[in-house]
């Protein structure tokens, strides 16, 4: 040879230059084995999954929907499961494949819809199986003949009916993009996804597929690990894994496994609390087999995550990761909706990365009356906040405070019956959790703090008393038990106590709070008459009235001297001290001039007609005026107050049944004895309604009434 060689080869091709005469023959053997022409699944005829479960708990509406569709014969159906990560959709798709082979005698075909090229290979094994030759599913392969046609030619023509389940379909677009998912006349199609929006699945049925119930949850529990403990206990560690099918079967195949020291579901349940708890969760997964980043809860969401950054939407694990410095219950939209959020990502971008989590299964919509809320699973929260970078912290942490601290009145006020505020205490102590830093525990117990006056104040005392109280606790860890803030926690918990009519936890509580308080700041810090004022509603309800009286002026002088005599909490002492006052001593002039006589119209003058202090001002009052025997006078007022009480702060709130109390009173003191009773009557129902048979105020209610029904009640009479 003597010039260079032109030719070219590619791929397997070869190239032959020579310059004599050669004979060449060359033989080519394709699909000599009967395999698909390029790599493709081992099998489609069975689940491409683990081991197959143990037992599959409520699940069975869901499965009767699905044997409708085989039942009557209807061609052409396309069912969707959608829900969560770890929610057990392949678990139910799974186990309607087995209805499908064997009691419906459908040629089953199972296929990985995860990614594209998987989706392909798959689809023309299921063709293959159908009848296509290999010439035909090599050109599929090749590109020269549409593939999805070629496989829906045989999946329409095939002899037997079939039932098809296209598996982890996550990523929508790989469907629609090549026209992969159709209906058939012969054969039913079967989506897993997490992809919940209808948009993506036009013309099929959706089917949400979430957690257990409780008591299903625990039989789970119990199925994988029998001897581990009882039903109640599997109940308990269930609802602390969220009743998410994923963590109870890694965590009853933990149960299970451990031989050499066995362990009981009791301490599971405290080793979660203890430990990390996502990563006790996921030793329970098979150390033998192959990681599966959808086995594991620490790695099933990761898989979303990362496509959110590989397609341009980081906002959306940004909102992720704020959410999982809260807790996994309902959250009001209008949280997130704030100015404040910029920090971690603008909020002109909030909606589409709500929207995002919300299509992919990661948050959920709730609606509670008129608040629309977003809700989040607490394993993925605790899943995503284990992952979060150590250096976000800070940031997370510091808008998290900032959007709760705005959804908190500034200022607390008395009214009607807030449910936000109830459902913002569950993130407030959350966030307390997850905080470990000083200065973020501080801004969040203030926020807490406030939160828990703000429920105190609208009448829900026992919302108040548990947000401060564990408010306090998880600050104490942090910042000590003797931290202007944990006391401030502390005093607040004493007060709703009281509101309880659990006095004898109430007073050493309050007590114990403000001689600390005495000690590091002395007897005017606010902080420290707050607290005395708090203690004094305490000993004067439990008998005490004495010492409540010489404490009570003390915080009132405390209060002008440090506050003015104006100022909001300066008048409510001096209200306070007007309705301690017995007749004699409200008579006596010494005690109580006209200064203290004319507390209403001075709360009117400075807080407005409509203030809470300016209503007490003006019921308190009226009491005295009764105990001085102005029944007349007294009456009128009363009932005044009663109609001003529930306009303003609305007819059920407590203070309503105190003024109802007291107009029953001036009633049967006007000889009204019938209207007397009536009016008691319906104090007694309220308060068993909302304090309890068992409370103080409604055990002196009741007395009274009994009174009141046998005639042996008297007025009061005036102070000679």
């Amino acid at each position: 040879m003597s010039g260079a060689m032109d030719g070219r080869a590619q791929d397997n091709g070869r190239v032959y230059q020579t310059t004599g005469d050669q004979h060449i023959t060359e033989n080519h053997h394709y699909m000599g084995s009967g395999r698909a022409p390029m790599g493709g699944p081992d099998s489609v005829r069975r689940p491409a999954v683990g081991h197959t479960p143990l037992a599959l708990r409520d699940r069975s509406e869901v499965l009767a929907r699905l044997r409708e569709g085989l039942t009557s014969g209807r061609g052409a159906e396309v069912y969707v499961l959608h829900g969560m990560g770890g929610c057990g959709k392949t678990a139910v798709a799974q186990a309607f494949f087995d209805i499908a082979t064997v009691e419906y005698r459908r040629v089953g075909l199972w296929v990985n819809a995860a990614d594209r090229a998987g989706l392909r290979v798959g689809m023309l094994a299921a063709a293959a199986d159908r009848g296509a030759r290999d010439g035909e599913l090599l050109a599929a392969h090749q590109g020269h003949r549409p593939a999805a046609d070629l496989v829906w030619h045989y999946l329409d023509e095939s002899p037997d009916p079939w039932f098809l389940v296209l598996d982890n379909a996550d990523d929508p677009a790989i469907l629609r993009d090549g026209s992969w998912l159709r209906g058939s006349p012969r054969g039913t199609v079967l989506v897993t996804t997490r992809r919940a929006a209808a948009r993506w699945w036009p013309g099929a049925e959706l089917q949400h597929i979430g957690v257990l119930p409780r008591e299903d949850a625990a039989r789970v529990l119990c199925d994988l690990a029998p001897h581990s403990g009882t039903l109640a206990q599997a109940a308990e560690v269930a609802d602390q894994l969220g009743r998410l099918p994923l963590a109870l079967t890694l965590a009853g195949g933990f149960l299970a496994h451990q031989v050499i020291d066995p362990w009981t579901m009791d301490l599971y349940g405290r080793r979660l609390e203890e430990d990390e708890a996502v990563e006790l969760i996921d030793q329970g997964a098979d150390v033998l087999t192959e990681e599966d980043p959808r086995h594991l809860v620490g790695r099933t969401w990761q898989l979303t995550l990362d496509s959110f950054e590989e397609r341009g939407l980081p906002q959306a694990v940004a909102l992720l990761r704020l959410l999982a410095r809260l807790a996994p219950e309902p959250l009001p939209l209008s949280v997130l909706n704030r100015p404040e959020i910029g920090a971690v990502l603008p909020l002109a971008r909030t909606e589409t990365a709500l929207t995002a989590l919300l299509d992919h299964s990661l948050t959920q919509l709730v609606d509670l009356g008129d608040l629309r809320c977003a809700h989040s699973h607490g394993v993925l929260l605790d899943t995503v906040a284990a992952a979060t970078p150590p250096a976000d912290l800070v940031v997370l942490n510091a808008t998290a405070v900032r959007l709760l601290d705005a959804a908190v009145p500034a200022v607390p006020a008395a009214g009607p019956y807030d449910p936000r505020l109830r459902l913002l205490a569950p993130h407030v102590l959350a966030l307390l959790r997850r905080t470990a830093e000083p200065s973020g525990t501080a801004d969040a117990l203030r926020v807490a703090t406030r939160l828990a006056t703000a429920l105190h104040r609208t009448g829900d005392y026992l919302s108040a008393w548990e947000t401060a109280s564990a408010a306090a606790a998880l600050a104490a860890r942090t910042l000590g038990d003797e931290h202007r803030l944990v006391l401030a926690a502390y005093a607040r918990t004493g007060r709703s106590l009281f509101r309880l009519g659990r006095y004898e936890e109430a007073e050493p509580m309050l007590r114990r709070v403000r001689s600390t308080q005495l000690r590091l700041f002395g007897a005017d810090d606010p902080d420290t008459l707050d607290t005395g004022q708090g203690l004094q509603l305490v000993l004067g309800n439990h008998g005490k009235r004495q010492e409540a009286v010489t404490l009570l002026r003390s915080v009132v002088a405390g209060r002008q001297a440090a506050l003015g005599p104006w100022h909001p909490a300066t008048l409510r002492s001096r209200v306070s001290l007007l309705a301690m006052l017995t007749a004699r001593e409200v008579a006596a002039g010494a005690e109580t001039d006209d200064t203290l006589l004319s507390v209403p119209q001075a709360c009117a003058l400075h807080l407005g007609p409509d203030h809470a202090v300016t209503l007490n001002a003006r019921h308190n009052h009226a009491r005295v005026q009764f105990v001085l025997g102005h029944y007349q006078a007294a009456d009128d007022e009363i009932r005044q107050v009663v109609d001003d009480y529930q306009r303003v702060l609305g007819p059920g709130y407590p203070a309503v049944l105190a003024a109802r109390q007291l107009h029953a009173q001036t009633q049967t003191a006007l000889g009204h004895a019938d209207a007397g009773v009536d009016l008691m009557s319906a104090v007694v129902v309220g308060r068993e309604r909302s304090l309890g048979p068992d409370h103080h105020f409604t055990a002196v209610s009741r007395d009274l009434l009994e009174e009141l029904r046998s005639g042996r009640w008297r007025p009061p009479q005036p102070p000679v």
